[in-house]
């Protein structure tokens, strides 16, 4: 009866240790990408090129190089369009003060022409 008992024992212990069991929160298909550093599928196809190297192509063709100058162009019409702004706000700063100046020394001027009338 003990032998019997021990079996079962051991029977049930191996059938719950051997059986399949589920991990709760991992997937085992992953989704996982390569960063490769070629542009084509294989990389000892004969086509495969570097990707520093296509970088270099595309930065020597001639359509890049034209975009390039035009934005040079640009700002440098931005910094000129600038200049020219603080020109202007300097010029408007200055005749402002000027015009202040002026109207102070109105000012002083009239009030003592008006102190000698009002004696």
């Amino acid at each position: 009866m003990k032998n019997l008992v021990f079996a079962a024992f051991v029977l049930a212990v191996l059938s719950v240790a051997c059986s399949k069991k589920e991990s709760a929160g991992f997937s085992t298909e992953q989704d996982v990408k390569l960063h490769y550093d070629t542009t084509a599928i294989d990389s000892f196809s004969t086509g495969a090129i570097s990707v520093d190297i296509a970088r270099k192509i595309k930065m020597s063709s001639p359509q890049y190089q034209d975009s390039v100058k035009q934005a040079k162009k640009l700002l440098e019409e931005e910094k000129k369009l600038k200049i020219e702004l603080e020109k202007e706000n300097k010029k408007k700063t200055e005749d402002e003060k000027k015009k202040t100046d002026a109207d102070k020394k109105q000012k002083t001027q009239e009030i003592p022409t008006a102190e000698t009338k009002t004696e």
